[in-house]
């Protein structure tokens, strides 16, 4: 299975210079945030698979401009032929804004999905826009990674964690790829392809997104996020 992860920066290859035929042979797309609508519209267009996504920080232009034709998968489960996808978009909070959260309102949202968790016995993949604290994150305020995360890997153990976030352009060591205790980490800046080993899956479920938790609405949690942002000002 053939997943394309992108986030952050509209991929010159596959917008400007797109060549038909480019996206063939990827079998998910997943967008961990900081990208505009139209871009994810053009490439769910075009690919022939899914394309799920989670919000960057500056994605509030989603609440008047969704991503037609994706699905957004922020404090949501999914399994997609096999592989469980756990989302969790957003940084911390800097400043006001859409999409920041501090630690306590990170380990609420994580906690809000203990039971689909449990029930999915863990998730193969985490989805996040920040990094977990530690490990890819930067030190200034804007881009400084959540403990919270660092805990869910203790915890679950995924496969991987993919993030974006901070852009590997800002410093030449910064590490694409690291390993975390078992977990494999991936900053998926621009683009990245992740290729994993195919899973058993029946075939009424074959290429069928399969909610494991209450199905993430956009336009319905805008209330929830401003409210939750409001409580711990």
């Amino acid at each position: 299975m053939k997943i394309l992860f992108i986030s952050d920066e509209e991929c010159p290859a596959l917008w400007d210079f797109y060549v038909p035929g480019r996206l063939d042979g990827i079998d998910l797309i997943i967008s961990c945030g900081d990208l505009k609508s139209t871009y994810l519209q053009f490439l769910v267009t075009l690919a022939k698979c899914p394309l799920l996504f989670i919000p960057g920080n500056h994605d509030a232009s989603y609440e008047h401009q969704p991503p037609e034709g994706c699905d957004c998968i922020d404090d949501a489960i999914v399994e997609y032929n096999g592989v469980r996808i756990m989302g969790l978009g957003g940084c911390r909070r800097y400043h006001p804004g859409r999409y920041q959260y501090t630690e306590k309102q990170m380990r609420r949202r994580i906690r809000n999905l203990r039971f689909p968790l449990w029930r999915c016995k863990g998730v193969d993949i985490v989805v996040t826009h920040a990094a977990p604290a530690g490990l890819g994150d930067a030190d200034d305020p804007a881009h400084r990674g959540f403990a919270a995360l660092r805990e869910l890997l203790d915890k679950y153990h995924p496969q991987y964690l993919v993030h974006g976030h901070v852009h590997l352009c800002y410093d030449n060591t910064l590490e694409r790829v690291r390993d975390y205790n078992g977990t494999t980490l991936i900053n998926a800046y621009e683009r990245f392809v992740l290729e994993i080993p195919e899973r058993e899956v029946s075939p009424k479920h074959r290429n069928q997104l399969r909610w494991k938790s209450k199905h993430t609405v956009m336009d319905s949690e805008w209330d929830k996020i401003l409210g939750m942002n409001a409580l711990h000002r």
